[in-house]
């Protein structure tokens, strides 16, 4: 099996050897398991399978993925996507810090393994265990994406109106990655995010007449 892939995680080059490393391991066990469950089907995938086609052990795996719907869901980016967030200019508007971020995280995704995005999307429509902790993982990264706002705007992480807007774009997101799936992955997803972020930040469209 050749060796994962380089990217622009374990190509940034402030990371060290260690967290590199791990990187890499952890980016061998998910394309190991999206390669298993496109040849056998998601249920028919196991651990010990994921450890054997990675080359680790299964506690390995384990330790990086609790479970297995966590290696699916899983992924490096949102820890960078709250950094990039940080880094904006503080005269941007915060839906142009979010648009930008959200652009760069979907092109480095594409551009790495679309087919795995794809695979993702369809595991989390198709798979109620993967849709389960989908929600979970949004549950968690809503949280952390209330620092953000709460820092940008001055207001408290932890006050209602936070809360509400940091999950009201999440569950924006999530719907996203579902509408996607449901049209078999066709449509251009920077446009279906664009269209989300839009309605975020300024409602419904008014009705046609």
């Amino acid at each position: 099996m050749p060796p994962a892939h380089s990217s622009p995680l374990t190509d940034r080059p402030q990371l060290g050897l260690r967290e590199r490393k791990k990187i890499k391991t952890r980016t061998a066990i998910r394309e190991a398991t999206y390669a298993l469950i496109k040849e056998q089907g998601y249920d028919a995938t196991t651990i010990e399978q994921i450890a054997e086609r990675a080359e680790v052990s299964p506690s390995t795996v384990f330790r990086y993925f609790p479970t297995k719907e966590d290696i699916v869901l899983t992924d490096e980016y949102d820890p960078m996507m709250l950094e990039e967030l940080r880094a904006r200019p503080a005269s941007e508007s915060w839906m142009d810090s979010v648009r930008h971020v959200m652009h760069r995280s979907m092109d480095a995704l594409l551009a790495e393994d679309p087919e795995a995005v794809r695979i993702r999307a369809h595991l989390a429509l198709q798979v109620p265990a993967v849709r389960a902790r989908m929600i979970e993982s949004m549950s968690a990264t809503g949280r952390l994406l209330r620092g953000a706002i709460a820092e940008r705007h001055g207001l408290d992480p932890d006050s209602l109106e936070v809360r509400v807007y940091a999950m009201s774009l999440v569950g924006g997101l999530m719907e996203v990655n579902i509408a996607w799936a449901e049209n078999d992955c066709r449509d251009d997803l920077r446009d279906l995010v664009d269209r989300a972020l839009d309605i975020v930040e300024h409602g419904l469209p008014a009705k046609n007449t």
